[in-house]
C-alpha cells in the first residue's frame, strides 16, 4: 500500500479528530498511523530519489553513446545537434514518468495526455514536420553540400546553407531562395557540382555547301589550342542535323567543373571569329514567298 492510500485510509483527517483522539485515549493509535504513513512515504521518496539518480546517469551514458555513433559516421553537425537533443528530451520524459510512478502516482492518464498533446501538435505542424524529416534525410544522405550548384523545384543556384527546415540557394543574379526541405527530399535534384568533370555541349550551324571536313578540322584545331579543354576524353565534332536553313554541328568537350561557363562562352566567341577568318558562313533564316 502506498503512502497515498494510507493517507486516504487514515482515520485522523482534521484537527477536531485529533482532539477527539486525545479525549478518547486513542492518541497512541493516531501516532502509530502517522509513523506508518511517514515511513511509507519516506520509502517511496527514497526509492524515487534512487531511481532519479540512477536514471540520470543512465541518460548521460546513452547520450554519450549516441554522440559517439553520430561522430563516427560523420553526420552533419546540424543533424547531430537535433538528434542528440531529441534523444535527451525523450529519455528525460521517460525518467520523469518513472520517478512519478515510483511515488505512487498513476501515470496512465498523464501519458495519455502527453500523447494527445503530441498528436495535436503534430497535426498542427504537419507541414513543418515534413520539412524537418526532409532536412534530416538531406543532411544524412547528402545529395548536395554547401557550395554546390544545383537545380531543383524549377529553380537553380548555389547552395548557401542547409538548414533543418529549408535549403538556401543563391541565384546567379544574387537572389536568395528558401526552398522547403520536404519538397527537395521528395523531388528531383540535379547537382552540377557533384563530379569534378563536366561536358560542355554546343551546337553551331553553317551554310549549305560548306565543306564539312573543313568545319571539323578548323573546330578541332581551335579546341586543341585551349588548355582548359581536356584531351581525354577527346573533343567531339560531328554533323548533328540538316536543318531548314543550314547544317548543324554538335560540339562536345570535357572540362573541369570550375571552367565550364568560361569555356562555353569563350569557345562560342572563338568559333565565330575563326569561322569568319576561314570564310565559313553562318546561315540566316530564309522565308520563301510564293506568288
Amino acid at each position: 500500500m502506498t503512502h497515498l492510500s494510507l493517507l486516504q485510509a487514515a482515520p485522523i483527517e482534521s484537527g477536531k479528530e485529533v482532539i477527539e483522539a486525545v479525549k478518547t485515549g486513542k492518541m497512541d493509535e493516531f501516532l502509530e498511523q502517522i509513523i506508518i504513513l511517514g515511513t511509507e512515504a519516506g520509502k517511496s521518496i527514497l526509492l524515487a530519489a534512487i531511481v532519479a539518480v540512477i536514471g540520470y546517469y543512465i541518460v548521460r551514458f546513452i547520450n554519450n553513446i549516441v554522440a559517439r555513433i553520430l561522430e563516427r559516421r560523420n553526420v552533419e553537425p546540424t543533424v547531430q545537434s537535433f538528434l542528440k537533443s531529441f534523444v535527451n528530451i525523450t529519455l528525460l520524459i521517460l525518467l520523469i514518468l518513472t520517478v512519478v510512478s515510483t511515488l505512487g502516482v498513476n501515470t496512465t492518464s498523464l501519458a495519455a495526455l502527453l500523447a494527445s498533446a503530441g498528436l495535436a501538435v503534430g497535426m498542427a505542424l504537419s507541414g513543418n514536420l515534413q520539412n524537418l524529416a526532409g532536412g534530416i534525410i538531406l543532411l544524412l544522405f547528402k545529395p548536395y553540400k554547401v557550395g554546390d550548384y544545383i537545380e531543383a523545384q524549377g529553380v537553380s543556384g548555389t547552395v548557401k546553407a542547409i538548414q533543418i527546415f529549408h535549403t538556401i540557394l543563391t541565384t546567379p543574379d544574387n537572389k536568395e531562395l528558401f526552398i522547403p526541405n520536404g519538397a527537395l527530399s521528395s523531388g528531383n535534384i540535379t547537382n552540377y557540382s557533384k563530379n569534378d568533370l563536366r561536358r560542355v555541349d554546343m551546337v553551331v550551324s553553317v551554310e549549305y555547301g560548306t565543306d564539312t571536313e573543313k568545319v571539323k578540322q578548323v573546330t578541332q584545331e581551335l579546341l586543341r589550342s585551349d588548355n582548359r579543354i581536356l584531351k581525354d576524353p577527346a573533343p567531339f565534332v560531328a554533323v548533328n542535323e540538316l536543318g531548314d536553313n543550314g547544317v548543324f554541328f554538335s560540339i562536345r568537350v570535357w572540362v573541369n567543373g570550375s571552367d565550364y561557363w568560361n569555356v562555353f562562352f569563350d569557345t562560342n566567341e572563338r568559333i565565330y571569329n575563326e569561322f569568319n577568318k576561314q570564310g565559313i558562313g553562318f546561315p540566316f533564316p530564309q522565308i520563301q514567298i510564293h506568288q
